[in-house]
C-alpha cells in the first residue's frame, strides 16, 4: 500500500505536527508530509519542516486582497504536492465554504474540548469558567461551521480542581499528540466512512 500523502496546515509552534512526523518515523503511521504551509513566517512549524527535509511554504493572508485569493494559493500548494488528507495542526483560520469545496471529506482537525461543548478559541477557560469536571479532545472532519464536522474520535481527559488553563492545555496536548496520529492512521487505511453526521470506523 502506498503512503497516503499529508498536507499540515499550521500557524504556531507544531507539537501537533512533531508529533505525526515522530510517528511517521518511527512506523506507526503509514504516511508522508508532502507540504507544511504556515500563515506565519515565524512559526516553529516552519523550522521543524526544514529540519526534517519536509517542503514547506509561508502563505500570509496579508498578501492577498481576498480571503478566496488567500486560500486558493493555500489549495495550490496542495494539489502542486498531491495531498490526499488535509491535516489542521493548530491553524488559526476559519476555512471558506470555497477551501472546504475544494476537499471534501479530505479535511481534518484537532480540538482540545469534547465536542460540541467549548468550541472556537480558549477551549481550556471555557471549560474551567463553565465548571467542567471533564474535559479532552475531539478529531473531527471539517464543514463550513467553527468545530461542528462530523466526529472522528474524541477521548476525556478529568478536570482538576485546581487547574489553570495552562495546565489543563498540558495534559489534554499529550492525548492529543496520540489520538491525533490514530485518527489519521484510519484515514489512511481507508477505514472511515462519513455517513451524515456520523463517522464509521470500519472494522
Amino acid at each position: 500500500m502506498s503512503e497516503t500523502v499529508l498536507g499540515i496546515l499550521a500557524s504556531g509552534r507544531g507539537s501537533n505536527m512533531q508529533s505525526i512526523l515522530n510517528n511517521i518515523s518511527s512506523g506507526r503511521l503509514h504516511a508522508k508530509i508532502g507540504i507544511v504551509i504556515s500563515d506565519h513566517a515565524n512559526a516553529k512549524v516552519l523550522e521543524i519542516a526544514a529540519v526534517a527535509g519536509i517542503p514547506a511554504v509561508c502563505i500570509e493572508r496579508k498578501n492577498f486582497a481576498t480571503k478566496q485569493e488567500f486560500e486558493a494559493a493555500i489549495a495550490a500548494e496542495i494539489v502542486n504536492h498531491e495531498v490526499q488528507l488535509v491535516v489542521l495542526a493548530g491553524f488559526m483560520r476559519i476555512l471558506s465554504g470555497y477551501f472546504i469545496g475544494l476537499f471534501p471529506g479530505r479535511i481534518m482537525n484537532i480540538h482540545p474540548s469534547l465536542l460540541p461543548a467549548f468550541p472556537g478559541l480558549n477551549a481550556h477557560s471555557q471549560a474551567l469558567t463553565y465548571g467542567a469536571k471533564v474535559s479532552g479532545c475531539t478529531i473531527h472532519f471539517v464543514d463550513e461551521g467553527v468545530d461542528t464536522g462530523p466526529i472522528i474520535m474524541q477521548q476525556a481527559v478529568e478536570v482538576l480542581p485546581d487547574d489553570t488553563p495552562d495546565s489543563l492545555a498540558e495534559r489534554i496536548i499529550k492525548v492529543e499528540h496520540a489520538l491525533y496520529s490514530k485518527a489519521i492512521g484510519l484515514y489512511c487505511d481507508q477505514r472511515l466512512s462519513i455517513e451524515g453526521r456520523n463517522v464509521k470506523i470500519i472494522e
